[in-house]
């Protein structure tokens, strides 16, 4: 069902204009104040038409906390983060949608396997040669797992997989080629499209961290201090560990992921220091819990201003970026005056009244859909040594995957290896990048795969719109021909070849051709969705919002979240990285060289 959203007249007749004057002009070709002003119109517009309820939680109801018991801490599961509607965001709640449930039907029979997933994956997905994203390091591709890992899981089902057709000649070794199925839950209300639910929590919550099981949480504690337990090589120990072999994103762990989880394990322990320190009638549960309020507060401050920056570095989405946080105030008049209005245009979302929009929080199948970029991945990860730059050894990516991670951190330092990904590049989302080794991926325990058809398969399966439909869903225009789609003749040749119908292109395909804008690393399409969901994601929940306050975070928690960022981070745990960042403008952007080049070297002399 379409909740639609009560919104005043200026803010319509805004929404309305924006629309207009990107469909004239487009956004992103407007002076950077007037481009602010359109995005900030065109999230009204998206809010207004684009979150669509698929009804309340499965399970059964739990009664409201009107006596506050819950209101300090964040819960394993994600229960009562909504005090009056404790199940909202929780593990086993559905996922919602940007559009209406009407356009949402799973796809099945001929139309779920036409084209071929596989044919897709082989012609247009398949790297022919590995395409860098420059701007970008490989940090920035370790981090979007990260935070995925957080926000988005599905279960899968073994017991009812597709069967994918292969051609005579294909050399997949398992014959024949089958994908586990997404399990359905029926929509509460007769005729809509069956809904699929998380096994996770939709909140922002680094539950990829803190676990989203008591079991699991509780083997990572130290009992002490409210820390958390790290072994030598600065991981979770392995009795907790294992208790992630059946999780579907911990069988695809790598190297990068170990890096960032070490990283925040460690600094929830220095959060839980200062607070002792500052605090010492504080309990262990109390540092642990107001901990992990910080540290996840910290993580999702540094997605919003340093890596959403990086990856779309146009002025005008910098800008924004760093609006939904500080408000077009900025940065520097928070910090000197606090917070002056209400307003989260003005001072920014942190510290703003609870705000859904009018629909019950989720997050949405469209977001996840946006969400596919395997791309990213390179081939290979060049190790490199800290004191001079010089290559050490080089590894395949199936050397980093997870069952290769404590050998890895055990014979290379781990600043050796962040420096690593600062140096190196992750790959561009184009057509024609889509990583080899992970279209044949190898998980213990668990069949071959072919990531690249799974994830076709994924977005048709769970009734995600194709690409030109869901242009015309955003209220975009669609794209008459394939010659439109790309601005590579032969990529719309292939395109041609492989739908024949413009109609037919598969979702993620067409992000994938679409040109990007200037300094976009991804499509201007899969923005608009951005648009909408990053900012809810702050906006829904009361940790962000009216209890995002000293009361429930400490003084020296708000200090916290407001005094750092991912290089203060990076630097207070590994200070050995301070040259390599010197200069650097954005942590997620290629690092410096710790050695001047020889021709640099030459010059000098």
């Amino acid at each position: 069902m379409v909740t639609p959203r009560r919104t005043s007249l200026p803010v319509r007749l805004l929404a309305d204009l924006a629309e207009v004057v990107d469909r004239r002009f487009g956004w992103s070709r407007l002076p950077t104040p007037a481009g602010l002003a359109v995005l900030v119109g065109l999230r009204s517009a998206l809010r207004a038409h684009n979150l669509v309820d698929t009804g309340g939680h499965p399970g059964d109801p739990l009664p409201p906390d009107t006596g506050g018991a819950h209101r300090g801490a964040r819960t394993v599961d994600g229960t009562y983060n909504d005090l009056a509607a404790p199940r909202t965001g929780s593990v086993g709640c559905r996922f919602g949608r940007n559009f209406p449930l009407a356009a949402t039907a799973p796809e099945t029979g001929d139309r779920l396997v036409q084209p071929n997933p596989r044919l897709v994956a082989d012609v247009l997905l398949r790297r022919d040669r590995f395409r860098p994203a420059t701007t970008l390091n490989l940090l920035a591709a370790a981090w979007i797992q990260f935070e995925v890992h957080d926000w988005f899981s599905h279960t899968t089902d073994d017991t009812a997989p597709f069967t994918v057709t292969l051609d005579d000649r294909d050399p997949w070794p398992e014959r024949p080629m089958t994908v586990a199925s997404t399990p359905t839950v029926p929509a509460p209300r007769p005729g809509d499209p069956p809904t699929f639910v998380t096994a996770g929590t939709h909140w922002w919550d680094a539950s990829q961290i803190y676990g989203g099981t008591a079991e699991f949480a509780a083997a990572l504690r130290s009992g002490k201090d409210g820390e958390l337990a790290l072994d030598q090589l600065g991981l979770p120990p392995l009795d907790a560990t294992e208790l992630l072999a059946a999780d579907e994103a911990a069988a695809n762990a790598w190297v990068g992921l170990a890096l960032l989880h070490s990283l925040f394990l460690r600094e929830h322990n220095a959060i839980c220091r200062r607070l002792a320190q500052r605090y010492p009638a504080l309990t262990d549960q109390q540092l642990y819990d107001t901990a992990r309020l910080v540290n996840a507060a910290l993580i999702a401050k540094i997605h919003t201003i340093d890596w959403t920056p990086a990856i779309i570095a146009h002025p005008t989405t910098v800008a924004a970026m760093r609006a939904n946080w500080f408000g077009v105030l900025g940065e520097r008049v928070a910090r000197r005056f606090g917070r002056l209005a209400s307003s989260e245009v003005l001072c920014g979302i942190p510290g703003t009244a609870v705000d859904d929009s009018g629909v019950p929080y989720s997050l949405t199948e469209e977001f996840v859909a946006v969400y596919r970029m395997h791309p990213l991945i390179p081939d290979e990860l060049t190790v490199r040594d800290l004191a001079d730059d010089r290559p050490l050894v080089t590894h395949p990516f199936p050397d980093l995957g997870v069952t290769a991670i404590r050998d890895r951190l055990a014979e290379t330092p781990m600043d050796t290896l962040f420096y690593s990904f600062g140096r190196a590049n992750p790959g561009a989302l184009t057509l024609h990048n889509y990583p080899g080794h992970l279209r044949a991926l190898a998980r213990p325990g668990r069949p071959l795969l072919d990531l690249a058809t799974v994830d076709i398969l994924r977005v048709r399966e769970r009734g995600v719109p194709r690409y030109n439909e869901f242009r015309r869903l955003l209220r975009l225009p669609p794209v008459t021909s394939f010659a439109r789609m790309t601005d590579d003749p032969e990529w719309a040749r292939e395109l041609a070849d492989v739908y024949g119908d413009v109609e037919d292109v598969d979702l993620m395909v067409g992000l994938y051709a679409e040109p990007a804008l200037p300094g976009f690393g991804f499509s201007d399409t899969a923005f608009r969705v951005f648009v909408l969901m990053a900012s809810r994601r702050l906006s829904a929940d009361r940790f962000f919002t009216t209890d995002f306050r000293p009361e429930i975070y400490t003084e020296a928690g708000m200090a916290w979240v407001r005094d750092n960022s991912m290089r203060t981070v990076l630097l207070r745990h590994f200070p050995t990285l301070a040259p390599a960042l010197d200069g650097v403008g954005n942590p997620f952007a290629p690092w410096r060289p710790t050695r001047p080049r020889r021709t640099e070297e030459r010059t000098a002399r």
